[in-house]
């Protein structure tokens, strides 16, 4: 039996819902991780969003009780392959990567995004390398690192990881504003042309400021911001998402790096203050500091 694929524009019937971004991470049933936050940061945005799950859990593991696990990888393929035969992917323009279960999921992924890379040169691929931190060290499965570094980072238009993570993937100290920026240039690539360093060089910030190192093969930056009191899951994954919408609405890199740190300044003072021991996000708040970009702008 032929697989009916009915096409926009066609008078065969309704046509596809076509996607803006995939995004590719962990899912929680309780929480604010992963495509949780990614899929509304997105959204508000004004993007159509396809969330893949990487794993599926009950909650993030830092709970007293944790269920489920992994997602298969034959499973995250036939995800991947089956949006393109629904014909979803006929205007995508990103797709956003995040947690991995299992290091056969990179395998999986370069091969997807290869084959889009091919039909689709623009398409941007934001990878946010997930791996640990300074605080709990590393939390992934093993082998994840080099899984990231043999199937993905190669493909990622930019990368987000955190300091910690860029010392587990360059093998290089991070500590200092100096070492970040040269660890981050080791990353660039043939696709890769930026990489953003959130939480970097700890040694060099300002009493209640902390650092994104953004780095391109042309210039090299620290972008200063408020440092929050608060603990919460999900900031890299807040981070990277409002990043990807912000430069799918055509901000310019640096800014849309300010404004993706803004946003999770913003996003950690109203969990704060709602006193709540998930990221409280609050909708439509996403585009606030777009517009006011856009206002400033001659």
């Amino acid at each position: 039996m032929t697989e009916d694929v009915t096409l926009p524009g066609t008078a065969r019937g309704p046509h596809p819902y076509l996607l803006d971004v995939v995004s590719v991470q962990s899912q929680v049933i309780y929480g604010r991780v992963g495509n949780n936050v990614a899929v509304p940061v997105l959204q508000d945005g004004g993007l159509s969003v396809a969330a893949v799950p990487t794993v599926l859990l009950s909650n993030t593991p830092h709970y007293p009780s944790v269920h489920g696990g992994a997602v298969p990888a034959e499973w995250l393929e036939g995800y991947l392959y089956d949006l393109g035969r629904r014909g979803a992917l006929q205007r995508l323009r990103a797709v956003l990567v995040g947690y991995l279960g299992h290091p056969d999921h990179a395998a999986v992924l370069a091969r997807w995004i290869g084959r889009l890379q091919q039909e689709m040169p623009g398409l941007l691929v934001v990878v946010d390398p997930v791996i640990g931190d300074v605080d709990v060290g590393t939390y992934v499965a093993p082998g994840l690192v080099d899984a990231y570094c043999r199937y993905l980072l190669p493909l990622a238009t930019g990368l987000t990881p955190n300091g910690y993570e860029l010392a587990q993937l360059t093998g290089m100290p991070t500590g200092r504003q100096e070492e970040a920026m040269a660890a981050a240039r080791q990353l660039l690539g043939a696709r890769t042309r930026w990489v953003a360093v959130t939480s970097a060089a700890p040694a060099a910030w300002p009493d209640g400021q902390m650092g994104t190192a953004l780095v391109t093969a042309t210039e090299s930056v620290t972008l200063r911001h408020a440092r929050v009191d608060c603990a919460c899951k999900g900031t890299g994954d807040l981070f990277a998402a409002s990043l990807t919408a912000s430069l799918l609405d055509g901000i310019a890199l640096p800014d849309a790096v300010s404004l993706a740190g803004s946003r999770v300044v913003e996003v950690l003072e109203q969990t704060r203050a709602a006193c709540c021991n998930e990221l409280v996000l609050t909708p439509g708040r996403s585009l606030a500091g777009i517009h006011d970009i856009r206002a400033m702008t001659p």
